[in-house]
């Protein structure tokens, strides 16, 4: 097969024909060059002479187009890192945060201190980036997710046995914790919490499921719904954690208080300092 151009210079037309469009063009150049090439970006950037075969060239190109569409990177690319993990994604969910690791760390500190709190689940799991980067972090843990986007589900699924815990990972499509008799030691739930009306002026909607975004008119409108269901489905001594929008923990810690009234309730920051995500300790 004919060669093609050389990485660096794909590198160089890529970072600029990016520019218009993102924040970060060169990292972004290189990324979809290492989805194209396999090669790790390590090894690209010290062989900038090297060139590309023709299928190559075109595969670079068409994601350039894509991304210059408005395609997120992570669509483009068909997988997102979270955790130390590469995850499966597609247009059908949400493409993972650095602020859910900050949910997962919490998860995994308490799992930590109770080596026999071993039941888990995963509410609205998405790409199933939490559920399965616990079950991967503990080996013994016992994870039930819910999805009530079949689609999602299946992705999730497909990420369960890309990182080898799906016979430890149980998925079931339904809506919140409804479809689950199950008590869980351990409940992490990072549902839409974005108030409808902002949607439409955010990018992240023009990009990503509205599903997976719309919390509703107050944006805390799933998460109100949920809380009533953990009296029933929280072991004495459990812990739910949710990842929030900030400015919606005061309406929270209020409902935590009617329907929990047993609980301790403490809210954390994200990376940039914002109120982001609510735990609930179950001291009943």
């Amino acid at each position: 097969m004919n060669a093609g151009i050389s990485i660096g210079k794909a590198l160089q037309q890529g970072r600029l024909r990016l520019a218009a469009c993102s924040e970060t063009p060169g990292l972004d150049a290189q990324r979809l060059l290492v989805s194209v090439t396999g090669r790790p970006r390590a090894w690209l950037l010290s062989h900038p002479e090297a060139a590309l075969d023709r299928q190559q060239e075109q595969s670079f190109r068409q994601g350039l187009e894509r991304l210059l569409e408005g395609e997120a990177l992570a669509y483009v690319l068909g997988e997102w890192p979270f955790y130390g993990r590469d995850f499966a994604i597609s247009p059908h969910v949400l493409i993972p945060r650095p602020e859910t690791e900050l949910l997962v760390e919490a998860a995994l500190d308490y799992l930590r201190v109770h080596p026999s709190r071993r039941l888990a689940a995963d509410i609205g799991a998405g790409s199933g980036c939490i559920g399965v980067s616990l079950a991967a972090e503990v080996p013994d843990l016992i994870v039930v997710a819910t999805e009530i986007s079949p689609v999602a589900a299946k992705l999730a699924y497909e990420n369960a046995r890309r990182h080898g815990v799906e016979g430890r990972l149980h998925l079931v499509v339904g809506d919140l914790l409804a479809p689950i008799a199950a008590r869980f030691d351990l409940i992490c739930a990072n549902l839409p919490y974005i108030p409808s009306d902002r949607l439409a002026i955010l990018e992240v909607a023009r990009r990503e499921p509205r599903l997976a975004l719309d919390g509703g008119r107050q944006g805390v409108e799933l998460i109100l719904r949920l809380i009533p269901q953990l009296a029933a489905r929280l072991t004495p001594g459990g812990l739910v954690l949710f990842e929030i929008d900030p400015g919606l923990e005061g309406s929270l810690i209020q409902e935590v208080s009617r329907c929990l009234p047993g609980s301790q309730v403490e809210i954390r920051p994200d990376l940039a300092g914002h109120p982001r995500m609510l735990l609930i300790r179950n001291l009943d």
